[in-house]
């Protein structure tokens, strides 16, 4: 079941406009965006094996674009809508018909027609362009149009591209840049974002994106909020480390960045690549640095949920992991490493259990794409992404140090 009829969005992608690098930190902006959080229960069997397809699918799509002619970067494996979504609501048109919006940093076209079919109005124009795209969870179909969008009051984007779906089937990722060749017969072009034509038009100052998250023990919950060309110094604590993006591919493709993990005081993974991910739920580690971390955990795997399991005594006794990076070490603590209890059944888990959140990658180390820092750990801090200054911010919240789980 898609929950989404206007999805990917595109705010939390490169962008083409350089601007200023300083963060503007925006006290009671009005451009702000409030996000809900929703558990997909009707589609979503086995997280794990989930994200597990969707990391697949996003290095696939990476290496077929920085190697067209390689036949090996080819995943035809089915795979479930996401588990856990931030969810927005926007409008397209004018007057305006109101759409939900899935907010993911792979991303990269804009489409509506899932669930609920595209409205033209007098600001709708159809181009000459088909949209086809195949790559991360799906692939959709359509023709491209231009409209209104608009997110918020004060974030109205007119002429914006949009792909009215024809075939939809799972979701969409990407960035930007991977835009380039899905529409036809302009192969040639890359479609501007949403962000791209906010920072044209000057509707914001920076093209940054401050985004929130909140750890949450409800099904759905109201607790995300994005800013748009700044932050919000009310959702975060101290001050905003900023990480560049990473260099090795394919994790260069994406939002990646170059991180070590440690269990405790062991090395579990050395410094390598990997990405930011808000369309995966767990926090996925490289194979070997998994063997190694069940070995200190003494989890054992559950058949029900896909996912590491571990007793009270054991979950008494587990320590944080940290992750090492260029300007600061993220500490996710023994809560922070645990599905929400009261949440197990909603999984195929038994109500009592403990479920760790940290998966297994599925390759080792030292392939470009190591690990992914998905809902798991962005719940726990307030990130940043800054196109202009090619890097992403974390910080601390009161999350981090949360025992809601």
């Amino acid at each position: 079941m898609f929950r989404s009829s206007l999805t990917l969005l595109a705010a939390l992608q490169f962008l083409a406009n350089a601007v200023s690098a300083n963060p503007v930190v925006i006290r009671g902006s009005p451009v702000t965006l409030p996000l809900s959080r929703r558990l997909n229960l009707t589609s979503v069997h086995n997280l794990l094996r989930h994200d597990q397809v969707r990391a697949r699918n996003l290095r696939a799509r990476a290496e077929r674009k920085l190697n067209p002619r390689s036949n090996d970067a080819v995943i035809n494996e089915q795979v479930d809508n996401q588990a856990v979504t931030y969810i927005a609501s926007v409008g397209v048109g004018s007057p305006a018909t109101t759409y939900e919006l899935l907010v993911d940093t792979g991303s990269s076209n804009t489409w509506v027609g899932a669930t609920q079919a595209y409205v033209k109005t007098s600001t709708s124009v159809q181009t000459a362009n088909r949209v086809s795209v195949t790559y991360g969870s799906g692939s959709f179909s359509g023709t491209e149009f231009t409209d209104t969008v608009t997110i918020a009051p004060g974030l109205v984007i007119p002429g914006q591209s949009i792909g009215v779906a024809a075939t939809v089937t799972g979701q969409l990722i990407g960035p930007t840049d991977l835009t380039l060749g899905t529409l036809s017969p302009a192969t040639g072009s890359l479609i501007p974002t949403v962000t791209d034509n906010l920072a044209r038009l000057g509707i914001i100052s920076a093209n940054q994106i401050g985004i929130s998250f909140e750890p949450t023990t409800s099904i759905e919950s109201l607790n995300g909020e994005i800013t748009w060309g700044g932050t919000d110094s009310s959702k975060f604590t101290g001050t905003i480390a900023f990480q560049p993006l990473t260099t090795t591919a394919p994790a260069s493709e994406f939002w990646g960045i170059n991180q070590s993990i440690r269990y405790g005081s062991t090395t579990i993974q050395p410094l390598s690549a990997g990405i930011v991910d808000t369309g995966t739920t767990l926090f996925l580690i490289a194979s070997n640095a998994f063997t190694r971390y069940r070995q200190l955990t003494g989890a054992v795997p559950d058949a029900n949920t896909g996912l590491l399991r571990v007793t009270s005594a054991q979950f008494a006794n587990l320590q944080s992991l940290f992750l090492v990076m260029s300007t600061t070490t993220l500490e996710l603590t023994a809560d922070a490493q645990i599905w929400p209890r009261a949440l197990n059944t909603a999984i195929g888990g038994v109500a009592g259990d403990i479920y760790l959140i940290v998966g297994n990658l599925g390759t080792p180390s030292g392939e470009g794409f190591d690990f992914v820092d998905g809902f798991a750990f962005l719940e726990r801090f307030y990130s940043v992404f800054d196109t202009a200054g090619k890097r992403v911010g974390f910080a601390t919240t009161p999350s981090t140090t949360s025992n809601i789980n």
